[in-house]
């Protein structure tokens, strides 16, 4: 058996392919915050927490804010512009400055007081614990 690595349908049918780029630019739009530039995150999700990790390379702890609202995480900041030193010519800047915001809606509650943000090497992990009604529970089956 040859194991083969999947390609999306656009690659196969090109009247998919308008399509998916279509559905990609539509999720684009809307993943996007309104203002700033957009983080590059990972969530997870256990029995007893979700975890999320944040890239923010470069910046300094006192920059970065994290707050719960109304059953979602905010994470906003501001990543400041490095100084150009006069007589000097920039031929390309891809990195983002400025002001950032991104929310998630959490789907399940969470124990707001057991909340922990670390940040170190870049990389900002925050451990939302959820609360007890929102844990599985088993149930056991009476005759």
């Amino acid at each position: 058996m040859k194991l083969m690595q999947y390609q999306r349908p656009s690659l196969a049918w090109p009247t998919f392919g308008r399509l998916t780029s279509l559905q990609d630019e539509l999720d684009r739009l809307f993943e996007a915050p309104m203002t700033g530039w957009a983080l590059a995150l990972d969530v997870h999700e256990d029995k007893e927490n979700f975890s999320v990790r944040v890239e923010l390379p470069g910046m300094k702890r006192e920059d970065i804010e994290v707050s719960l609202q109304d059953g979602a995480l905010i994470i906003t900041g501001e990543r400041k512009e490095e100084k150009v030193h006069e007589g000097t010519e920039v031929h390309r800047q891809e990195r983002f400055y400025g002001t950032f915001t991104r929310a998630l809606t959490l789907p399940a509650a969470i124990a707001g007081d057991k909340v922990k943000a670390q940040y170190k090497d870049g990389i900002l992990n925050v451990t939302l614990p959820k609360a007890e009604e929102a844990k599985p529970k088993a149930i056991t089956v009476s005759e």
